[in-house]
């Protein structure tokens, strides 16, 4: 999984890419929003590499991390998946391999990642992982 946000990456190339590799392995395309001055954004990777959360990463998702700047950055991005007016950041989509939208954090649950623990994030991506039903 990349560091940080990077704003110099094209988005759309890195999605298209990830939904060619999730349809080869299957695996689903995880796309994070969010921005490197976001302390949330931070705590979320942080979790991301916990033991509890980074083996259901590495084996179900591809992960793409999208730079959404000071809400100015890859905007068009995201408004293709989510609505970052309620969603905040950090947002998290999946797709299926597909490109279809499996689900999307418009309620804001993760835009304060403070609160969570490693066995809620790694609840989220066994929900929504292939060959589960994933349920809102």
């Amino acid at each position: 999984m990349p560091d940080g946000f990077d704003s110099t990456r094209d988005a759309d190339a890195d999605i298209r890419t990830a939904l060619a590799t999730a349809a080869q392995s299957d695996r689903a395309v995880l796309i994070d929003f969010g921005a490197n001055w976001c302390p949330d954004c931070r705590v979320l990777h942080n979790l991301f590499r916990s033991p509890q959360v980074e083996p259901l990463l590495a084996k179900n998702y591809v992960v793409v991390r999208v730079d959404v700047g000071e809400f100015d950055h890859n905007l068009d991005v995201a408004a293709r998946y989510l609505d970052l007016a309620t969603s905040g950041i950090p947002a998290l989509v999946v797709l299926a391999a597909d490109g279809s939208v499996r689900t999307a954090t418009n309620d804001g649950s993760l835009a304060n990642a403070r609160s969570l623990n490693p066995g809620q994030v790694a609840e989220f991506l066994t929900r929504w992982a292939p060959g589960n039903a994933g349920r809102e």
